[in-house]
């Protein structure tokens, strides 16, 4: 079973606990590749990582001058935050100088990261943006034989098959949002290009992605969106060959940002041809629309796709109080067989910190959620780094804001981490006993996803329509279900109120016959998450009683 631990790069070495607003990397630091080194890696394996998710190591748009080593600078009107964007990108084929201790050695470095990363038994992904591009696009480090994007454009056409973006011919960029920063003069671009979020107008908002510039797949937008596949778009070309780059340097997945945005018929052409020359690499496609997903999944050949508008707002609403338990059920039914193929997560870059006022207020409160989602299925499950310690992720950084997120946009250093890195030593003493706490229960959680085959591979067996008005049972607070493998069953009860209960769970006949296992009176079962072990019924006939502490879960090992 995959664990992703998803890491924002430049901030997960940065031990700088004096950084200022908006501060420049000068005042407030920037952490490295190099930072990860074995001892850190090893860190992040014994939380029951498996993977790594290196966000932000591609070359962005940035306000840092690199100049000095052949790096164009960005006007700083189109760079969201002094370090810009990851999702802003500059170049394809380089990685971001931020991350290296020595630039001009920034692939070098990236390479011995990769091989690092795999020395310590994990295994690597990385974005791909496929949809934007910064504003400036540049690849100083283009391979021969490749030519830059836009180079060969015709920008008297609004959209061209041949061009690799959109233009509003014979207009200039009017941006409604300040278009100077703390430039001498103002940005220009003319012809306007289309912005990244189809804002297909010169005159992009602050709330658009107004930073980015959007690619050209072959869809006529401006004149209704046929679709001109044939022959092959150039910017599928080109693509490609930006993922075969990036297989070559032994990573094993990519993240695909904002894959919906691009036509599913370049995946399918692409995924394919990547996969036959990288046959294990993984695609994971951030994707909103559910309509979609079997379009993405099965036509597209993603391996998995994002359960945000699923799962993780089902389990906020339920953590949060505004939603039913019962909503769980409806979450993996409406999936109808291709739960397995989903990635299951409470936090990520774009959404707000559990500890965040803004969600929960409190981590603990999110404890439940962590276990239905990781222990529900077989399907992947991803964590956000600082997540296990309960980042309140309330600092207001600067472009980014006091938003309970963790800012993608400023150079800054991440509260928990810090302490939990302690200047390499990784022992834990700048921790609170809150944070130990809470750390200890997602390595018991995450570990057990591959420790225990009824999880990683076992059946799933949901008891809710059995509980439903039960006498002693709350179905919008609590949620049971069962996994089972051969002789193993686990019971599971995830427990979303703010207070203990004594409930009892109906198991009903469907459930022993789906799951065979025998009816008994009295066993032994063992709590994975504190190691007791009591006494319960497995019966069809007569609920089965368990006490579970408040915003907790009990997860009952019974072997036959």
């Amino acid at each position: 079973m995959l664990i992703i631990y998803q890491v924002f790069t430049r901030l997960f070495g940065n031990s700088n606990n004096h950084c200022i607003h908006n501060g420049d990397i000068a005042t407030n630091g920037c952490g490295k590749m190099s930072d990860f080194n074995m001892k850190a890696l090893a860190e992040i394996k014994k939380l029951g990582a498996t993977h790594v998710w290196y966000t932000g190591i591609i070359e962005h748009a940035t306000q840092t001058d690199y100049s000095q080593y052949g790096i164009r600078p960005d006007h700083p009107a189109i760079v969201k935050g002094k370090a810009g964007s990851p999702y802003a990108i500059k170049d394809y084929y380089d990685i971001d100088p931020d991350l290296a201790d020595d630039v001009p050695q920034r692939m070098h470095e990236f390479e011995k990261l990769v091989g690092r990363t795999h020395r310590a038994g994990l295994k690597v992904i990385i974005d791909f943006v496929p949809n934007h591009v910064a504003r400036q696009y540049h690849s100083d480090s283009q391979p021969d034989g490749t030519s830059q994007l836009g180079g060969n454009d015709d920008p008297n056409y609004a959209f061209s098959p041949y061009n690799n973006f959109y233009y509003i011919p014979q207009t200039e960029l009017q941006g409604r949002f300040d278009m100077k920063g703390a430039a001498l003069e103002p940005y220009r671009e003319y012809p306007a290009k289309a912005t990244g979020n189809n804002c297909f107008t010169p005159y992009p908002e602050i709330s658009d992605w107004y930073e980015t510039i959007k690619l050209n797949y072959g869809v006529d937008y401006p004149n209704g969106g046929a679709c001109h596949f044939s022959p092959t778009p150039d910017t599928w070309h080109k693509m490609l060959d930006i993922l075969l780059f990036w297989a070559s340097k032994k990573i094993d997945g990519f993240r695909c940002d904002m894959a919906e945005m691009v036509p599913v018929e370049f995946w399918e052409w692409a995924i394919p041809q990547v996969k036959e020359k990288y046959p294990a690499i993984l695609f994971i496609a951030e994707v909103y629309n559910p309509a979609e997903y079997r379009n993405y999944l099965f036509r597209g050949r993603f391996d998995y796709l994002y359960d945000k508008v699923g799962l993780y707002d089902t389990l906020r609403g339920v953590v949060g109080g505004y939603m039913s338990a019962t909503s769980i059920t409806h979450c993996w039914q409406s999936l109808n067989g291709i739960e397995q193929r989903m990635l299951n997560f409470l936090e990520n870059h774009d959404e707000q910190r559990i500890a965040s006022s803004h969600f929960a207020g409190d981590p603990h409160k999110a404890i439940p959620a962590l276990v239905v989602s990781a222990c529900m299925n077989t399907n992947p499950m991803m964590i956000y780094f600082g997540q296990e310690f309960g980042e309140a992720g309330m600092d207001n950084e600067g472009f980014s804001g006091q938003d309970g997120r963790t800012t993608i946009f400023d150079y800054w250093s991440v509260d928990t981490i810090r302490r939990w890195r302690n200047g390499g030593k990784f022992d834990g003493q700048m921790l609170s006993e809150e944070q130990k706490h809470l750390y200890n229960i997602y390595q018991k959680v995450l570990t057990l996803c591959n420790e225990e085959a009824a999880i990683s591979q076992g059946l799933f067996f949901d008891l809710m329509y059995a509980n439903l008005n039960g006498w002693r049972f709350n179905e919008h607070r609590q949620y049971a279900f069962m996994r089972k493998h051969e002789h193993e069953l686990l019971f599971i009860v995830a427990n979303f109120d703010n207070q203990p209960v004594d409930i009892a769970v109906n198991i009903p006949s469907h459930a022993f016959d789906f799951l065979q296992i025998p009816q008994t009176e009295s066993c032994q079962a063992t709590d994975l998450l504190s190691g007791k072990t009591e006494k319960i019924s497995l019966l069809p006939y007569r609920a089965t009683e368990v006490m579970v502490d408040k915003h907790y879960a009990k997860i009952l090992k019974v072997t036959f």
